[in-house]
């Protein structure tokens, strides 16, 4: 899900870095709403790191290879520090393995940051009318399913929309859907991911998820 530098023509990759900047200025300007903006720091480097490392980890889902994004673990767990972390660890990951690039980070960020911010707002409604672990446990789920599938149409409408036109098109969209097609069942795994990890912490820390 990471675009390279390169394939995307320089003003969408700016307008990329426009967005990704008010994403994260609104994302830090409701961090510091909070009584205490700095309780959720070291939570918030512990699942950057993590994030970090899902890249590494490939599944093979034919008729290509996937990674975990976990944007929905993110957004559930973090709320809005969820784009600051994911615009970091996409950071990191260019720097270090070469994943995306730095003109793209920007469309990057949007692409799996702003779903996160999406999939935090899934998580919040749990709190509307009777609470409890499994209403909890099926709204992370419902964070980790559709935060996937949002980045996967992002992804899909910004590349088809700007397919050079000395690329073959054909061939860039088939490739297209197979890479969309590989990376749906792995919205239903991000989605189980999320709800164990919370229902996991509901049983062992609850005071993790209480603020979010």
């Amino acid at each position: 899900m990471h675009i390279p530098d390169g394939l995307l023509p320089l003003p969408v990759a700016l307008a990329g870095i426009g967005v990704a900047c008010s994403a994260a200025w609104l994302s830090l300007h409701k961090i510091k709403q909070r009584k205490d903006p700095r309780e959720d720091i070291p939570k918030a480097a512990l699942l950057t790191a993590a994030f970090f490392t899902a890249s590494l980890i490939h599944i093979p889902v034919p008729p290509a290879s996937a990674h975990l994004m976990l944007n929905g673990l993110l957004g559930a767990l973090l709320g809005w520090f969820a784009f600051p972390a994911i615009l970091l660890g996409l950071l990191f990951q260019a720097v270090m393995f070469g994943h995306g690039g730095f003109l793209t980070l920007g469309i990057n960020a949007v692409i799996i940051g702003c779903p996160a911010i999406a999939g935090y707002q899934i998580f919040h409604l749990r709190r509307r009318g009777s609470p409890g672990p499994k209403k909890s446990t099926l709204f992370a789920f419902l964070a980790g399913f559709v935060t996937v599938l949002l980045s996967i149409f992002l992804f899909a409408a910004i590349v088809v929309g700007n397919i050079s036109p000395h690329m073959n098109a054909e061939a860039e969209k088939t490739a297209l859907v197979a890479l969309m097609l590989s990376h749906t069942p792995l919205a239903v795994i991000e989605g189980a991911v999320t709800a164990l990890a919370v229902s996991f912490l509901q049983r062992v820390k609850p005071d993790l998820i209480e603020g979010i």
